[in-house]
């Protein structure tokens, strides 16, 4: 067997693979969500078998506990508390929390430039 760093013409595959697979679970969940739920974990061998990593917008999709595909409002639930998105599992129950801070100290910084802004416009 090679040794090395895996050639980048089977990465790209394998990661139209898993956009493919995510795709796929995300149109079988409404009429048949084990076969979503297959598309997922096999989604996530493919990344374990290349040691590619799940890309962010895809990751979330996921249960981490049951890795189950998740969408809101079907399997999902998602509630803003205390500076944190939860997104509670149905199936499992697992609650998997996203901070948001950033975004608040954000706004603000730019309620606060807006202030000075308009200050130093007066005088």
């Amino acid at each position: 067997m090679r040794r090395g760093r895996r050639q980048k013409w089977i990465i790209k595959i394998a990661e139209e693979r898993i956009d493919i697979l995510f795709q796929q679970a995300e149109k079988e969940l409404s009429y048949n969500p084990e076969r979503s739920h297959r598309y997922v974990q096999m989604a996530q061998n493919i990344a374990q078998k290349y040691n590619l990593k799940i890309n962010g917008t895809l990751r979330g999709r996921f249960c981490k506990n049951c890795q189950h595909f998740i969408r809101p409002g079907l399997n999902s639930q998602i509630r803003l508390f205390n500076s944190s998105i939860n997104v509670k599992c149905l199936d499992c129950g697992e609650i998997r929390r996203i901070p948001y801070i950033n975004e608040k100290k954000e706004r603000r910084r730019r309620k606060i430039e807006s202030y000075t802004f308009k200050e130093g416009i007066d005088e």
